[in-house]
């Protein structure tokens, strides 16, 4: 699809941001102007995109505008030892129907995927991950779905597609792409009792504040992940006040960016959004300078990526075999990173082939040895079931 909808950065930012340092992203970004137009897109990696769309925000009216407080902020910071090429598209305006705004996204997340370009998005509401996860039909693979937030976002069938329901859409509509969801972070006196027992009976993984405040776990839950998509009320307000529900209680700042670092650190994770960002509430720009922080960790994880996922071949890893009852469970360390994945049963459905190997930690190997068999390892043959 042509990328021809996209709105190049105004005149003012690039001129703003014309001045800073000579070493500064500001002049390691190819960026989209009216001047230049779009950037060439040959040998990019990652592509930071803007959404103006705001209308499907639940109580946080103008979300979607002021993005370019952002990137005031990401275009100041340095880049670390980065030998990725990094384009900035501008932004995707809204559409007379928010309907035209998700199609458009879709279909630009859809394009740059299919060129194997990461999209950055930052956007108004977290209803646009429906959107991005729409893009992935096309693509005609099952895909994991990863959501940082202090709530499920589940609402009702019968709701309307908001940052309220985005999750239920996702999870019932057709086509049916969705392998696994996880969030990370979410405040039990936020989500109800029913939609607990709900996500649990689907076996998909969900991780307290508290549980997630030991960042380790959340590294391997990254490592599964195709798409993330974080909602900056996740962070406690003192931290992030531009969001009008943020709430007392979250992730601090240093966590929200070691989080990113993680899902740019993973092999799998193929676009990354931050959402919910208003910029009307946003005392001395604390969010805009924290999301642009996001970014450049996430950036810099993308970086570091080992590219040591055991799909096609397990010559670079040590493999443990652990008797368990009547059969064996399977566990690969990688040579490269350190980094273990536990194989389940051999699938005849293609689909699968691509979830056959989960990753995990070096704890539910010495639980496995302990015969205690790790809960995702149930957790993954339910879904292949």
């Amino acid at each position: 699809m042509s990328l021809d909808f996209l709105l190049p950065l105004k005149n003012e930012v690039l001129e703003t941001i014309a001045v800073y340092p000579e070493h500064s992203l500001a002049h390691k970004v190819q960026i989209h102007s009216e001047e230049s137009g779009l950037p060439s897109l040959e040998n990019v990696s990652l592509a930071i995109l803007g959404v103006e769309e705001g209308r499907g925000a639940v109580n946080n009216d103008t979300t979607g505008y002021g993005l370019d407080s952002v990137r005031e902020y990401f275009y100041k910071l340095y880049p670390g030892n980065w030998s990725a090429n990094i384009v900035d598209l501008g932004n995707v305006s809204g559409g007379n129907e928010i309907t035209d705004t998700y199609f458009v996204l879709k279909e630009v997340v859809a394009s740059l995927v299919k060129k194997n370009i990461i999209p950055i998005i930052v956007g108004g509401g977290q209803d646009l991950t429906y959107a991005n996860y729409r893009a992935y039909d096309s693509l005609e693979q099952l895909v994991n779905l990863v959501s940082v937030d202090s709530k499920f976002d589940l609402g009702s069938m019968e709701d309307f597609l908001n940052s309220n329901s985005y999750l239920s859409k996702i999870v019932m509509e057709e086509p049916a792409n969705l392998f696994n969801f996880s969030n990370i972070g979410y405040q039990t006196f936020f989500n109800s009792q029913e939609e607990i027992d709900l996500l649990q009976s689907l076996s998909f993984d969900t991780y307290r504040l508290g549980e997630a405040k030991n960042l380790e776990i959340v590294e391997p839950i990254m490592r599964d992940a195709d798409i993330v998509s974080i909602d900056i009320g996740c962070v406690r307000k003192s931290e992030a006040p531009g969001n009008e529900n943020a709430t007392p209680n979250g992730f601090y700042g240093d966590d929200i960016c070691a989080i990113s670092r993680y899902a740019g650190i993973s092999d799998k994770v193929t676009s990354f959004g931050i959402y919910e960002f208003n910029n009307r509430f946003d005392d001395h720009g604390h969010t805009a300078h924290l999301i642009a922080q996001m970014i450049w960790y996430f950036i810099e994880g993308y970086s570091f990526r080992a590219k040591d996922y055991p799909f096609c071949t397990k010559e670079n890893y040590i493999k443990y075999i652990v008797p368990q009852n009547d059969e064996e469970m399977k566990f690969y360390k990688s040579h490269k990173s350190g980094r273990w994945w536990l194989e389940i049963h051999t699938l005849t459905d293609n689909k699968y082939k691509r979830h056959a190997l989960i990753p995990c930690t070096y704890q539910d190997y010495l639980d496995a040895i302990d015969q205690i068999v790790p809960e995702r390892w149930y957790k993954a043959l339910r879904k292949l079931g």
